[in-house]
């Protein structure tokens, strides 16, 4: 097993084969987009690290797939939605196919088309997530009153009527997160709020994180805060060490407060 709560500098598909099987709780990461970024020239196996993951994946647990398109030629390529679909051939259930706003970014693939703002945020469990922990922090327009009543109709047409409880101060979220991009020394910044929100999500106190397409380690960083182990995968050496330097600067300002 390698060694936990760090960042192994290395080819991913490699550092996912040194794991035993069904060792990891939850994976949170966003691979390179078809041809949008460059990261150093480096090139990565899809179908290597998909298999891989369904491999070390234990029962229950979940993989987040932040992905989006290239516009080639007029026409998005579909790379996105092709993964989506294999990860499903392998054996994993699609819990949810959610949708990540960037407030403030977008990208022009066309200007033939709406500015692009939106990425998909795919998420996979291996059978029934056994962390679902959903945030509450939606506003509820009917927190306190009771809308007990006439509600849905029944199959011959007649209204039921329904006992509900009183409606609380706050409901579960929508499956699209508005989340700003940031910016970094990294050429695309996963937003630490996103990474943040997910790990709290679907992972628990204690599990094991994973992000085999580290970059600059905010899922590790996200991961470490919320009190889970973590591992980073990262073949670019130049990220690898801004990772490093990311998370031990979160080590001194908690042995600061």
């Amino acid at each position: 097993m390698l060694e936990l709560n760090k960042i192994h500098c290395g080819d991913n598909c490699d550092l996912l084969g040194q794991l035993p099987r069904e060792c990891i709780d939850l994976v949170v990461t966003s691979p390179p987009y078809d041809s949008l970024r460059a990261y150093g020239g480096h090139s990565w196996d899809f179908f290597g690290v998909a298999w891989q993951l369904k491999r070390v994946l234990k029962p229950g647990g979940v993989i987040v797939w932040v992905v989006a398109d290239a516009t080639e030629d007029g026409s998005e390529t579909g790379t996105s939605m092709e993964q989506a679909l294999h990860f499903k051939r392998l054996g994993l259930n699609l819990h949810d196919t959610m949708i990540w706003i960037k407030d403030g970014g977008g990208a022009i693939g066309s200007q033939l088309c709406y500015t692009q703002n939106t990425e998909f945020v795919f998420v996979f469990s291996k059978g029934l997530p056994k962390a679902v922990n959903l945030l509450r922090d939606k506003p509820n327009l009917s927190a306190g009153k009771d809308k007990s009543g006439v509600g849905r109709r029944n199959a011959n047409g007649e209204h039921k009527i329904e006992r509900r409880t009183v409606s609380a101060d706050f409901s579960r979220r929508n499956n699209w997160w508005i989340v700003p991009p940031e910016r970094g020394e990294h050429p695309a910044v996963f937003p630490f709020a996103l990474a943040r929100d997910h790990i709290a999500t679907w992972s628990n106190p204690g599990d094991l994180v994973l992000d085999p397409f580290s970059g600059s380690g905010t899922t590790a960083k996200a991961a470490k805060e919320l009190g889970r182990r973590f591992l980073g995968f990262e073949i670019n050496a130049e990220y690898c060490a801004i990772a490093e330097r990311r998370i031990a600067q979160q080590v001194l300002e908690l042995e600061a407060v």
